[in-house]
């Protein structure tokens, strides 16, 4: 591989026009652009882009922060991949890169997001798994790197955010169990700080509120979201007195330890107990009976949070002159056979 150097000597030119030729300066005649990127080509040259990156003050990277755990991993969660081509193909337009950074679950959030920062290793974020008070929006909005989280938090600070409609899932999933009967209606809900969790709960109590329905808190399962946890929201649901003849679940994989813990109990579900799942999920669609739940476009999605970043960003918001703006993100309801039943009056 040749330097920038070993270029301008192979072409008997400055390594100033050279490097004002690669960087498509107007000020170098079309001739000699294109003698030095055939030259490049053919002899191998790539630009040093930590250099460039050093002289320019960017990196031209976006990052994307996720959690990594054991469960994650376990459970081939396909969430952030279907968000990456829809950010890919936004950021592709500026010629930006996208990088997953993986918190390790063991590691504080906030502690690994300062230590990125510190490194300057992108020129804007991507957050995600908000937690209710989250203390990466404060370092970020101090460190002034534009950012949009994905997901809202009761942390202060003006940012941008998109999330999930989780009220407008609560309440259809609550109105559609009402409809045939169900009073008694259990959520599984995660067991960690994340806001999500306190958002689709409050629109779960207020759901039964608007029902007549008073609020059993024993009817609200705190696992953790994965495949495992749907499992034990079935073996806690079991142990209950009182039995839900209902459940709605938070996470899409949860569906699959739920039926397995609730058939090994001799429960059929959509017979015994029904079931909603939340996102529409391609493992879930080999359970019978077939999954009530909710369809998203992740690549939509993730085109959205690529674009509202951008829009943030002083070099690219020319481009995107809707601006930065908090987005509440819609699902769409599918019909399944796991709720198809009605109670008798």
């Amino acid at each position: 591989m040749k330097g920038i150097r070993q270029l301008a000597k192979h072409l008997d030119i400055s390594i100033g026009t050279v490097s004002r030729a690669l960087n498509d300066k107007p000020d170098v005649n079309e001739e000699t652009r294109k003698r030095v990127l055939a030259a490049a080509e053919e002899l191998g040259y790539v630009a040093n882009q930590s250099g460039r990156s050093l002289r320019q003050g960017t990196t031209n990277v976006i990052g994307l922060m996720i959690e990594s755990s054991k469960e994650t991993v376990e459970n081939s969660d396909n969430f952030f991949l279907g968000l990456t081509g829809g950010l890919q193909s936004v950021l592709a337009r500026h010629k930006l890169d996208l990088v997953m950074l993986p918190c390790p679950s063991d590691e504080d959030p906030y502690e690994y997001l300062k230590r990125m920062v510190a490194r300057r290793v992108v020129d804007a974020m991507i957050i995600s798994a908000t937690q209710r008070i989250d203390r990466r929006i404060d370092l970020l909005v101090k460190a002034k790197i534009p950012f949009v989280a994905l997901g809202r938090s009761s942390s202060g600070g003006n940012y941008t955010w998109i999330d999930l409609d989780f009220e407008g899932v609560a309440a259809s999933a609550v109105d559609r169990l009402v409809a045939k009967g169900h009073r008694r209606i259990a959520i599984a809900a995660p067991s960690s700080d994340i806001n999500l969790g306190y958002v689709f709960v409050d629109a779960y109590q207020q759901s039964l509120e608007r029902h007549g329905i008073p609020y059993d808190p024993k009817l609200v399962i705190r696992v953790k979201s994965s495949e495992q946890g749907g499992y034990q929201a079935g073996h806690e649901l079991l142990l209950l007195d009182n039995k839900p003849t209902a459940i709605i679940l938070i996470y899409e994989l949860m569906a699959i330890g739920l039926y397995r813990r609730l058939v090994e109990a001799g429960v059929v579900p959509g017979r015994d107990l029904a079931v909603i799942g939340f996102r529409e999920e391609p493992r879930a669609k080999f359970l019978q009976p077939a999954l009530t739940c909710f369809r998203m476009s992740l690549r939509d999605l993730g085109v959205e949070l690529a674009e509202t970043l951008l829009a943030t960003m002083p070099a690219y918001a020319k481009y995107y002159p809707k601006g930065a703006r908090n987005t509440i993100w819609p699902l769409e309801l599918v019909p399944g056979e796991s709720d198809a039943f009605f109670l008798n009056p």
